[in-house]
């Protein structure tokens, strides 16, 4: 391995190990997180109230030097409230773009869902562009910025789904589920002893390992993983594959490739190693596609889930040796 992924697999590893200070298990749910991050992009967290999803981006944030904003989408949000506006200055006669918390690094959008699609939209240039338009005058964003949009899996009431242009621009989608009764146990043990996983972040007991700028630079280094023919072939294959499946009314577009070709790129750097396998591929098929694929109502109707797709996919698509 050169030096350069040398680097940013030590950056990894210990960015895993400060988080695992505050959040408790969720080792898969971080890797991917940091597979968002590393490659320039967004990702779409989904999981019930109190599973610290909040608090895993702000740690995240904490770890890699960066900037952190939190939104509380709800129906009467209105894009303003995101973007920020220009307020007349009557000292000086002239109007001052007051910023919305856009204008951040890493940006959670807490229950997303529960905002309307005019609001959901504002976001859409700068996820896209890394760029705000306010009154016809563009803004440029941190070349870093991340959104994290949260969504509540159990609770539908009340909330305006995305639009199926919005969700493709999350890379991934990113389930996190219960800890484990160990894992549990060991957070309530925290909370009798006065040191919450909050408490933690809020003392400082978590790291910088590196700051925005070396983020930037440690990025490019995931140009230098190898890619081989025969498992870019192989990832084309499961991208098209899911175009002409039997359960599947809509499947993924290109831009599921791209997203492909990046997380392997990442998860191989996670994993150690300067070139991707069908594993790395595999690892994260499920974060890349579940949210784009949009299967028929009647298999819906029968208990067919996007997971049980995308795996009966990857079993028949051949792999390439």
């Amino acid at each position: 391995m050169n030096s350069t992924v040398d680097n940013l697999k030590d950056v990894l590893v210990r960015v895993q190990q400060e988080v695992a200070k505050v959040i408790i298990g969720q080792d898969d749910v971080v890797r991917k997180a940091l597979v968002a991050i590393f490659t320039g992009n967004h990702a779409l967290i989904e999981g019930v109230p109190g599973i610290a999803k909040t608090l895993l981006v702000r740690t995240l944030a904490r770890t890699l030097g960066c900037e952190f904003s939190r939104i509380q989408f709800t129906p009467d949000l209105m894009p303003a409230d995101i973007l920020g506006t220009n307020v007349f200055n009557l000292q000086r006669s002239e109007f001052m773009l007051v910023k919305g918390p856009i204008f951040t690094t890493f940006l959670l959008a807490d229950e997303i869902n529960r905002a309307p699609a005019k609001t959901q939209s504002a976001l859409l240039q700068a996820m896209q562009e890394r760029h705000v338009t306010i009154d016809r005058d563009t803004h440029p964003l941190s070349l870093n910025f991340t959104v994290f949009a949260t969504q509540n899996p159990i609770e539908y009431e009340g909330t305006y789904p995305l639009p199926e242009a919005q969700k493709d621009r999350f890379m991934l989608k990113i389930t996190m589920n219960c800890p484990s009764r160990d894992e549990e146990y060991l957070l309530g043990k925290r909370m009798l002893d006065d040191n919450s996983p909050e408490a933690a972040l809020e003392r400082g007991d978590v790291q910088q390992v590196i700051s925005a700028d070396e983020l930037l630079r440690l990025r490019k280094s995931l140009n230098e993983i190898t890619v081989r023919d025969e498992l870019l072939g192989y990832i084309v294959d499961i991208v098209r594959r899911t175009r002409n499946d039997d359960g599947v009314l809509v499947g993924a577009g290109p831009r599921a490739t791209q997203a492909f070709i990046l997380s392997a790129r990442a998860w191989a750097a996670i994993e150690g190693r300067d070139f991707i396998t069908p594993d790395d591929v595999k690892a994260v098929a499920l974060g890349v596609l579940e949210h784009r694929l949009i299967l028929r109502p009647e298999n819906e109707i029968e208990g067919l889930t996007v997971a049980e797709v995308v795996q009966r996919i990857l079993q028949e698509v051949t792999v390439p040796r």
